[in-house]
């Protein structure tokens, strides 16, 4: 992921200009990785590393994403929306 990407996801989901600890950003930024390492296994679908690294990434944001669903119930239904992820 790029550096001016990284800062624009964090822009858009951050509380402030330099947050990278908010559930909310750590999710955003895991889901920007898991798009792209999805799209990587499509073309390269006998990966094994890159898949089980993606595995690990979904499965820490699905860790996350149990946190903010039982801590921010409200801020959890809005990053759903604003990230188009399944419940």
């Amino acid at each position: 992921m790029k550096r001016d990407q990284k800062k624009k996801i964090i822009s858009s989901h951050g509380r402030h200009t330099k947050d990278t600890g908010s559930p909310e950003v750590q999710i955003a930024i895991l889901s920007n990785r898991i798009e792209s390492l999805s799209a990587h296994m499509k073309d390269h679908p006998k990966d094994e590393h890159s898949k089980r690294g993606l595995l690990g990434i979904v499965s820490k944001r699905r860790k996350l994403l149990n946190y903010m669903r039982t801590k921010k119930k409200e801020a959890y239904e809005v990053l759903i929306n604003k990230l188009g992820i399944r419940k």
